[in-house]
């Protein structure tokens, strides 16, 4: 495993008091602010994952010719949200 030196964080200082009376015993700012990196990693990977079968989806559908053109989709929501509204109590 390779340890990565983390640039050095400008806290201000009512923050890094704040921080300072939240830490358990042993704790330190470096241990918080690796469990909030992990974290955000944790956050961040299932929208990459999403963000790349989109893209390899858009780019088999070009390869494929077989897409629906963006116009015929917006007219069919621009009709249901028009039949939506009719529906709708006054």
């Amino acid at each position: 495993m390779k340890i990565v030196a983390t640039p050095p964080a400008c806290i201000d200082p009512a923050s890094r008091e704040e921080i300072e009376q939240a830490l358990d015993e042993g704790d330190s700012l470096a241990c918080i602010a690796e469990t909030a990196v992990r974290q955000e990693i944790t956050r961040c990977e299932p929208q990459s994952e999403f963000l790349r079968r989109g893209i390899a989806a858009i780019d088999r559908t070009a390869a494929a010719g077989d897409g629906i053109a963006p116009s015929s989709v917006i007219a069919r929501l621009e009709a249901k949200l028009a039949e939506a509204r009719k529906a709708r109590p006054s």
